[in-house]
């Protein structure tokens, strides 16, 4: 390869949706090259790059890389840069899952279980695969992954950003497969692979997972913002009174996130949280307070009214009961289907470690992060309508009629008041302090979003 690849790589990162680094100062260290998955033109195969930053921190990503022996201006905007592979004749590398014969290696892989000692291509049990022939497609909602749609049947999701261990997405998806759960998309298989960093160090870690595709589904979020629009058209009538409320819906939803936790109890096991544990919870969360006080001044008016609800937390008496959950629910990671709603990602949030993401906690952080889902579900709306007093109060009135719809499908006849909304209410104030740092670094504009709801919470008894 020409001296350059390693540049050429991280201005093409530099423009990438997945990549993590943005707005940071960076240089790629070290590129592991896996075998090649294709003999024929394009030459395919995928390669692990380290990008290191100023801090001394590096993170991994994943990047199949399809190689011409010419510049194609077909894929010119998946172009990476010349580069010299002169046993091969080849010469210009590009972003492999943008060339459909590129993308189409990794499905027949699946089909040949292809195991090189590299790479393994694994197909659960006699999973049926798309036949041979189609050619993957890029879903252009590209986010920290990027997912092949191979015609109506299947679609592969390759982690960019990848780790030594497994995926907790492809653990719990196979999980639930096995157990039949049908609020999720069963899994068909998965890639995992073995790498090298630039200090030599061996890593075995999950690549990608092939799931069945819910081709007509639609995405929770999409929903949720076409009931709100509704009523802020309407102005002057309740949510109960235009026709696209949502509420039934959000029950269903619980209903649906309820069955899936209960699942992942019976097949990962419970655990309970110690009364020491549970002071620290409390203390991690008044700690994230105090730092957000500091990046985000409003916070200041509020910050008595959260801090009780992370001491009634922190003396709680009642045992807090501890599970795998999905670590990072909100209504994108939600489809509803003709055959009701499905749950998405599993992998937990994306900036904690993996032992963060798999380990055990209260299924109430869950429930916590879809509360707050409604809250921006509301407020994303309201920002392009204009936060006019009569709009403002529609909303609210939304948000309150679709969270007392979820926790009813959830809770059932289960409703146990005092430990739930202990805990719910520490869970998502934590929640909102998270957002309103995020949004003041990401988008100051949004920030409005969770004060709001920071501003509720500290009023609540």
């Amino acid at each position: 390869m020409t001296p350059g690849y390693h540049e050429q790589l991280a201005a093409y990162f530099t423009s990438r949706r997945w990549f993590a680094g943005k707005g940071r100062k960076f240089a790629i260290t070290h590129v592991h090259a896996m075998p090649w998955l294709t003999s024929e033109q394009p030459r395919v195969r995928i390669e692990i790059v380290t990008a290191e930053f100023e801090d001394g921190t590096k993170d991994s990503y994943q990047f199949p890389v399809a190689y011409l022996p010419e510049p194609d201006p077909r894929w010119s905007h998946a172009l990476v840069g010349p580069v010299e592979h002169d046993e091969l004749g080849l010469s210009t590398a590009y972003d492999a899952v943008y060339l459909k014969p590129a993308a189409d290696a990794f499905l027949r892989a699946f089909h040949h279980r292809l195991d090189d000692g590299a790479v393994t291509f694994h197909v659960i049990d006699d999973a049926e695969l798309p036949g041979g022939g189609v050619f993957g497609t890029v879903m252009t909602a590209e986010q920290s992954n990027t997912s092949i749609a191979f015609g109506e049947d299947a679609i592969l999701k390759l982690f960019r950003r990848v780790s030594a261990g497994g995926n907790p997405d492809i653990e719990i998806h196979e999980a639930l497969t096995h157990a039949g759960d049908e609020h999720v998309a069963p899994l068909r298989g998965w890639i995992s692979g073995n790498w090298s960093g630039p200090d030599g160090e061996s890593a075995h870690g999950d690549l990608g997972m092939l799931q069945l595709y819910l081709r007509t589904a639609t995405d929770g979020w999409d929903l949720a913002l076409g009931s709100v629009r509704d009523l802020l058209i309407e102005e002057d009538l309740h949510p109960d009174e235009v026709g696209g409320d949502f509420a039934g819906e959000a029950e269903r939803l619980g209903a649906a996130t309820a069955s899936v936790h209960t699942h992942l109890a019976e097949i990962f096991g419970l655990s309970t949280l110690t009364g020491e544990q549970q002071a620290a919870l409390a203390e991690s969360m008044s700690e994230r307070l105090t730092r957000a006080r500091v990046i985000v001044p409003e916070i200041d008016a509020y910050a008595d009214g959260l801090e009780r609800h992370y001491e009634r937390l922190r003396v709680f008496a009642s045992e807090v009961s501890l599970q795998r959950i999905h670590g990072d629910l909100h209504l994108g990671q939600t489809l509803r289907t003709v055959k009701g709603w499905k749950l998405i990602d599993f992998e937990g949030e994306p900036a904690k470690s993996l032992p963060e993401r798999v380990a055990m906690d209260s299924p109430l952080r869950d429930v916590a992060g879809m509360m707050r889902s409604f809250g921006y579900a509301a407020g994303a709306t309201l920002r392009q309508f204009g936060e006019r007093e009569q709009l403002s109060y529609r909303a609210d009135e939304w948000v309150a009629r679709n969270r007392r719809a979820f926790l009813r499908g959830y809770f059932g006849d289960n409703a146990n008041g005092d430990v739930q909304r202990t805990l719910l209410l520490a869970y998502e104030a934590d929640k909102a302090v998270y957002e309103a740092v995020y949004e003041t670094r990401n988008r100051p504009s949004w920030v409005s979003i969770p004060l709001h709801a920071i501003h509720r919470l500290a009023l609540e008894s």
